[in-house]
């Protein structure tokens, strides 16, 4: 029991570090859904559990290369949107590339970023039951996870209907997401060891981006009327 509750802090944990927080909010800039971090959690904890029960390394030896160039893409896009400098209300019938499919943007960054919170789940891995430690690492990814890409998404719904104190953090945001997806990245493409900055980093970065969102809600003229987040129904026709 302690051992799962344990890798359940290291979930939430890992939702923290920079590469989750910099791809998420990345992703809600160029599709602002809410469930953007709920997906992103499942696909990066599906990844980490097959590593933990040793049928996933396969997979990781041969697409972990995409994991940080994923970022440096989500970083050039969002570039691009910063100096185009209006958010528009994303399209529901345009075909999107696959960068910004959480599910799979997931998995790829848990293949190419070996994090120290996801190496000491995986030897905890030898403790207990490889498949139950990973649903319980992935849930503590979800809870971290799905609420920063709920309050991602609802920081662009209200910057595209007008809101500019909305807009304002979501341009604020942008360049941290362009500086984080191109230093994250590049210095895993260099090989530098980023692992011993995670934590402070990691932390420092979320709670400034959650006090962005916060306040682009509360300085918002905010109402059950105003139009918010894309939920499944609404985007049966924008590519899964």
């Amino acid at each position: 029991m302690t051992t799962l509750l344990i890798g359940l802090a290291l979930g939430m944990r890992h939702g923290t570090d920079p590469d989750h927080l910099t791809a998420i909010d990345g992703l809600s800039r160029i599709r602002p859904r809410a469930t953007n971090g709920l997906y992103f959690a499942l696909g990066h904890g599906l990844v980490v559990t097959l590593l933990a029960v040793g049928i996933g390394q396969f997979l990781a030896d041969r697409v972990g290369f995409l994991g940080p160039w994923m970022l440096i893409v989500i970083g050039f896009v969002n570039l691009v949107k910063l100096v185009r400098k209006s958010p528009q209300a994303p399209s529901h019938t345009t075909k999107r590339p696959i960068v910004v499919q959480p599910f799979l943007l997931g998995m790829l960054l848990a293949a190419g970023f070996e994090t120290a919170s996801q190496f000491s789940a995986l030897v905890l891995a030898g403790e207990t039951n490889p498949w139950l430690l990973g649903a319980v690492f992935t849930g503590g990814m979800v809870v971290v996870d799905g609420f920063d890409g709920y309050l991602a998404a609802s920081t662009q719904s209200l910057a595209a209907s007008g809101s500019k104190s909305a807009r304002n953090a979501s341009r604020s945001l942008g360049v941290l997401v362009v500086i984080f997806s191109f230093g994250l990245g590049g210095a895993e493409l260099l090989g530098f060891e980023l692992n011993r900055f995670a934590l402070p980093v990691g932390l420092s970065l979320f709670a400034v981006v959650i006090s962005i969102r916060m306040w682009a809600r509360s300085g918002s003229s905010y109402s059950r009327n105003t139009p918010m987040i894309m939920n499944s129904s609404q985007s049966t026709k924008a590519t899964q």
